[in-house]
């Protein structure tokens, strides 16, 4: 009666072993190189073959000339896709304090003129550790900054925030946000040929 019982079930492993491990990545990996060919291969910003990072994953920026992106928490470095994490600190935790202290301490002296409410993405990290976009509001509240850094108008600078600023997904989910990656390369005036029209 066991032996009855093995044949089948050894027949069924192997099949749904060569369908589901094999043939259904295979047709969901050729789909997608067909029908989405930039977003499957990592939505990356390319320019003369070189690639300047991924419209999907932040970037650390420092400078004062460029927009500052959200506080990442992954290891061993910041922006790590290999370990998309958040710092998990409790709200209670003495180092989420001192990393939101650390970070407004830095805002403030890229740009003391500023007396603006630090919006709140400015000073926490994202879930993921990864996010590549800002609030609007954490984009306003730099633009002074990157303005003067520039020796160029704000109005300048909104109008390149404006432009790399996506809308609400579906026209109701989440919120306006801005993609610092993208605004950073623009005020460069660097055109990554994934934005070429």
């Amino acid at each position: 009666m066991v032996r009855k019982q093995i044949r089948p079930a050894i027949i069924t492993m192997v099949l749904f072993t060569v369908i589901t491990g094999l043939l259904y990545p295979l047709a969901v990996t050729g789909v997608s190189q067909l029908v989405f060919y930039e977003k499957a291969n990592g939505s990356l910003l390319k320019r003369d073959g070189h690639i300047l990072g991924s419209e999907l994953i932040g970037q650390p920026f420092s400078d004062p000339k460029y927009f500052w992106s959200r506080l990442s928490a992954t290891g061993p470095f910041a922006y790590n896709a290999g370990a998309s994490s958040g710092s998990n600190y409790g709200p209670l935790n003495p180092a989420l304090l001192d990393a939101v202290q650390q970070r407004i301490k830095a805002l403030k002296d890229a740009d003391p003129q500023n007396v603006k409410p630090i919006p709140v993405d400015l000073v926490t990290a994202s879930g993921s550790g990864l996010d590549p976009h800002i609030s609007v509001a954490a984009a306003e509240y730099q633009i002074s900054r990157v303005a003067h850094a520039r020796g160029t108008s704000e109005t300048t600078i909104r109008s390149i925030v404006d432009q790399y600023t996506d809308g609400r997904q579906f026209g109701i989910l989440g919120e306006r946000r801005v993609n610092v990656l993208k605004v950073n390369l623009a005020l460069d005036g660097i055109q990554p040929l994934s934005e070429v029209q």
